[in-house]
């Protein structure tokens, strides 16, 4: 089927302004299925924890939610707080001692291979107050010498000899937000930031070891045009960083406090912004990055690349990993916990998150336990928004299911995915084309059981 103009990339994706016109619906980022939507208070500590027992997963993951940050980005849909008291962190961290006091010993012994501390602003801790969080994660876990150690980086508010501690105490992964470097746009979200103040912080960075560093941008911001992004994105390439993430900005004002103050006339029309999309897929695959889907690129030589290309990627609630076999333990306010068959989301606001760790050592208020179906569909699904090829023998033998019988529903609707030219479909495999790629949150959303239930919910998925 022939629709709308199209245009192929380095990197094999296909532009075709008809079909995201027709398939540009609300639907999940599938960082878990079920989605944290389906969560609820009946799940207890104890269903979480018999969980826990039974994983068969031998490395773990850890995430530590900091939410503070010294000023309001208007933009920002994060759970934060917004302080200038950095006295506060210290409370803080009392009480993340006390949740990491009350895991179960034998959950902490299991060797520790990635840790991410996001917010937020991590990087509003001071030197002693790093310092006391790694060395409590380091009493407490099996943290393995290789490690990703890796932390969110604000710029305005790091002092270059900061980035020293950090990497003296195991960090070797930054991942700074930019989000665009226009001046009227910084403006018009308030965080104003220059181009040099994260050009120095990236040279300190390398010149100290560390690894990798990733820059985060956001498309759809008030003010931005096809223009004024383009300018960004050649600054961003001159800062040659290994990987990007390029967020949609979702303006949900209602439930945003903040984003009320960005005026809906500031904002880019729908077709200005999917421009601006476009723009940054085809500049940023021209210069050779791999677009890994849904927001993120990275060089063709880094890990994410090539776990891709070998069809070993993995996703979570951190979004893309090289890591399949982790648990993932949050910690933290408002953090979220993906271990064996069990999703656990602690309290979101700081008071009911102090209150419960001081009355239960734990924070746990709501979660998940997956039955059978959804360890199926959950599969199903990572194999094709990581990989994006789904091998049918391979779900038949590892779930023993007949997979055309199991998905019918999904079954039937392929043959128009495969007309429109999303996917190519032998009754063997489903291999995601070219035209499909930014379009596959909604090849993911056929075998999703809950979607009826929760779709309007979702953001878009250009």
């Amino acid at each position: 089927m022939q629709t709308g103009q199209q245009q192929q990339s380095e990197t094999d994706v296909i532009w075709d302004s008809a079909l995201l016109e027709k398939y540009n619906t609300s639907g999940p980022r599938y960082t878990s299925y079920p989605t944290a939507l389906s969560f609820h208070e009946q799940v207890s500590r104890n269903d979480i924890i018999s969980a826990w027992q039974q994983s068969d997963r031998n490395e773990l993951s850890l995430y530590v939610h900091l939410p503070f940050c010294h000023t309001l980005c208007y933009y920002c849909g994060c759970n934060k707080v917004i302080t200038r008291h950095p006295e506060k962190v210290d409370r803080y961290l009392d009480a993340l001692a006390a949740e990491i006091a009350g895991l179960p010993a034998a959950f902490k012994a299991k060797p520790v291979s990635q840790i991410h501390w996001g917010g937020g602003t991590p990087t509003f801790l001071d030197c002693r107050q790093s310092e006391r969080l790694m060395a409590m994660l380091s009493a407490a876990f099996a943290i393995q010498p290789t490690a990703q150690i890796s932390i969110e980086v604000d710029p305005r508010e790091l002092p270059l000899e900061r980035l020293d501690t950090l990497k003296r105490i195991g960090f070797n992964r930054l991942s700074i937000g930019v989000q665009d470097f226009s001046e009227t746009v910084q403006l018009a979200v308030n965080r104003i930031q220059s181009e040099q103040l994260v050009a120095n912080l990236m040279k300190h960075a390398r010149d100290l070891g560390f690894d990798s560093i990733n820059l985060d941008l956001i498309y759809g911001l008030p003010h931005q045009t096809v223009k004024s992004f383009a300018a960004t994105l050649e600054q961003v390439l001159a800062l040659d960083p290994e990987r990007l993430s390029v967020f949609n900005y979702a303006h949900l004002p209602d439930r945003f406090a903040a984003q009320r103050k960005i005026k809906d006339e500031h904002l880019p029309a729908a077709d200005q912004k999917l421009a601006v999309l476009r723009h940054t897929i085809d500049t940023l695959t021209a210069a050779g990055y791999q677009f890994i889907g849904m927001d993120h690129f990275a060089k063709p030589d880094d890990e994410l690349a090539v776990a891709q290309r070998q069809g070993v990627l993995h996703r979570n609630f951190q979004g893309y990993t090289t890591h399949p076999n982790c648990d993932l333990l949050g910690l933290g306010v408002s953090s979220i916990s993906q271990i064996g068959r069990s999703f656990s989301q602690n309290h979101r606001e700081l008071k009911s998150y102090y209150q419960a760790v001081e009355q239960h050592q734990h924070a746990h208020t709501k979660g998940y336990v997956l039955s059978d179906d959804d360890v199926i569909r959950q599969r199903v699904i990572r194999d094709l928004i990581c990989n994006m090829q789904l091998s049918i023998a391979d779900i038949e033998q590892q779930f023993d299911i007949d997979f055309c019988d199991y998905f019918s529903d999904a079954i039937a609707r392929l043959p128009e995915l495969a007309e429109d030219g999303l996917i190519t479909w032998d009754g063997a495999v489903i291999t995601v084309q070219p035209a499909g790629k930014l379009l596959i949150r909604n090849i993911c959303m056929l075998f999703d059981a809950y979607l009826k239930q929760t779709q309007q919910r979702f953001s878009k998925v250009i």
